[in-house]
């Protein structure tokens, strides 16, 4: 289950009335998010299958008292819509317990949002793709708990 934080992003985009108000909202997003680490922007982060450049780089937490490591991560990219949709991901799954990440649908909460209908076949295939990177290192991690 998202957090609290996507079901209030749904919410904005359902008060955005216009596409182009929902694409600056995007937007906005991404300029709100702090940049990646140049340390971090190199080949093994990089995200494979987006037209823009993308880095990703995952961990867990562990919070006292839970069983299951949280799972977060930061990325970024050289385009702003995509930053924004960065941004998106990261509401919708950091802080989420790893199990959690790896069985959450991305595609039907990002529905939500109207994105599949609204990206373009480059952005949708980018999305697909750094959403299936960041299931991908949960899975990773999965056995080390």
């Amino acid at each position: 289950m998202p957090h609290n934080k996507f079901s209030n992003l749904v919410d904005d985009f359902t008060f955005l009335e216009t596409w182009e108000d929902r694409y600056g909202y995007i937007i906005d997003l991404g300029k709100q998010m702090p940049e990646l680490e140049d340390e971090f922007k190199v080949d093994a982060a990089k995200v494979e299958g987006c037209a823009s450049q993308v880095w990703l780089v995952t961990w867990t937490n562990c919070i006292d008292g839970e069983d299951e490591p949280r799972f977060q991560f930061k990325a970024d990219s050289d385009a702003f819509i995509v930053r924004g949709l960065i941004a998106i991901l990261k509401i919708l799954f950091n802080g989420l317990p790893v199990s959690e990440v790896v069985r959450l649908n991305a595609v039907d909460h990002l529905n939500e949002l109207g994105l599949d209908s609204h990206l373009t076949p480059q952005r949708s295939n980018g999305l697909r793709a750094m959403v299936n990177r960041i299931k991908q290192k949960a899975e990773s991690n999965i056995d080390t708990f």
